[in-house]
């Protein structure tokens, strides 16, 4: 066995699982934080706050008696609160019984209502709030494009034909008037694919003619976890030159190609750094949401695109910002719904279910992509951490809930027994959604 050749893919396995664990352990922070926070406020003590499982590797109390600890197992984490009797908030009736009627109210379960029920609830909501800071964060920081159209990098491609620079504005293309990026995009969506293409440029205060490249090339922007492309080893910058002997000069021409293609074996030429390489893939059928609503099933090789260049920006207001953040969290959790309901119907495949493999695959390629890759991944899955954590399961935060809303319906709590029964049957529920998700992540291609 060539023990050395397996380094490069032990290596990979490190950073997919180390990725993986930052990942989770800043979600799972953040989801526990919310609880022990809110249920501070309203006035119920936690004991221990703990970031992962198992034996204990680092502790200290702090002022308010709170033990904060860090454990040897980092995949998840938990707050026991005073009269507690596991981490999984489990009553305890001989310390409740032996509580005066002060220290009672400072538990989880003597507490009123309302307290109880922030409490539940703050863990997946301080993840809502994670994921709309986060995305707020990216987008106000990455800016919004300035009009008129303006360059601010260029995409690194074949030198031929490239005669635009940073800080040109672009007034038209191909003599089409491009005075705004709306206007830009129709100018592009009815030019047809070609080589060379000539830009009205202001530069210097004087507008000239200059030729470039497509506006909208066949260069890699992004990967997909998972995709063909990047299991055939493309990489973010790629040009992709010609498919299977045909040029290519837009990236919307890629896209048909593969749509065309029925799913067989192709042949990419790419250009890479100045180097032409080869690289051998066959498209994958992925289940995409609609902004409408629904899911379309598509031909894909798991790569996207974009402009030629970067724009020039500035920087969005906060309110503007927080607002993208928001509409974008509500599209992942809305997408989610959706996609559990339509598998569930058999419309799409079971398939886009993954579980621990698959999340920490996609983690370490995001990433493998950058920074922003990956604090973005970040954010989309505490989304989805929120809105699993709301589902009416017992076990989840979802199913306290709605014991507490029959208690406030009924006016007492449900007996130990039925609770003991559901508590029982949610956590069967959730194991046999484990494992189906991992046989996802094992037998689904």
């Amino acid at each position: 066995m060539d023990i050395l050749g397996l380094v490069p893919s032990f290596g990979n396995i490190l950073f997919t699982v180390g990725a993986f664990v930052v990942a989770l352990s800043i979600i799972v922070a953040v989801h526990e934080f919310g609880h022990y926070i809110v249920g501070r406020w309203t006035g119920i003590h936690a004991e221990v706050f703990s970031l992962g499982f198992g034996p204990v590797l680092l502790s200290r109390v702090d002022r308010h008696g709170t033990r904060w600890q860090l454990s040897a197992l980092p995949f998840g984490g938990y707050v026991k609160f005073l009269g507690d009797a596991n981490a999984a908030s489990g009553v305890d009736p001989q310390i409740l019984q032996d509580l005066d009627e002060a220290t009672l109210r400072r538990t989880m379960h003597g507490a009123p209502l309302w307290a109880r029920a922030a409490t539940v609830a703050a863990g997946p909501a301080f993840n809502f709030v994670l994921s709309i800071l986060v995305f707020a964060g990216v987008l106000f920081f990455r800016g919004e494009a300035i009009d008129p159209p303006t360059i601010g990098t260029l995409k690194t491609m074949p030198a031929e034909a490239m005669e635009l620079r940073p800080g040109d504005e672009i007034a038209a293309i191909d003599g089409t008037p491009t005075p705004d990026f709306p206007a830009l995009f129709e100018a592009i969506t009815a030019l047809p694919p070609k080589a060379v293409v000539d830009y009205t440029i202001r530069r210097d205060g004087a507008e000239q003619v200059v030729q470039g490249p497509y506006p909208f090339p066949p260069v890699i922007d992004a990967l997909q976890p998972g995709s063909a492309a990047m299991d055939a080893g493309l990489k973010i910058g790629d040009v992709v030159l010609s498919v299977d002997g045909q040029p290519v000069a837009a990236f919307r021409q890629l896209q048909e190609i593969v749509r065309a293609s029925g799913g067989g074996e192709m042949l990419l030429k790419v250009w890479r750094d100045g180097e032409e390489m080869e690289f051998s893939l066959a498209p994958r059928r992925v289940d995409l949401p609609l902004p409408e609503g629904g899911f379309e099933t598509r031909l894909l090789i798991g790569m996207t695109g974009g402009l030629l260049f970067t724009p020039e920006t500035r920087m969005p207001g906060v309110l503007a910002s927080l607002e993208a953040g928001t509409t974008q969290v509500y599209f992942i959790a809305r997408s989610s719904l959706s996609g559990i309901y339509h598998m569930v119907t058999g419309a799409i495949s079971s398939c886009n279910l993954r579980g621990p493999i698959g999340i920490a695959e996609t983690s370490g390629a995001m990433a493998s992509q950058g920074t922003q890759s990956f604090i973005w991944f970040i954010a989309v899955l505490s989304t989805a951490v929120g809105l699993m954590n709301l589902f009416p399961i017992p076990v989840l935060d979802g199913g306290h809930l709605v014991f507490h809303a029959y208690e406030a319906i009924v006016g007492k709590p449900p007996s130990d027994r039925v609770l003991s029964v559901f508590m029982s049957l949610g956590l069967a529920v959730i194991l046999t959604f484990m494992v189906f998700a991992l046989g996802n992540d094992i037998l689904c291609p």
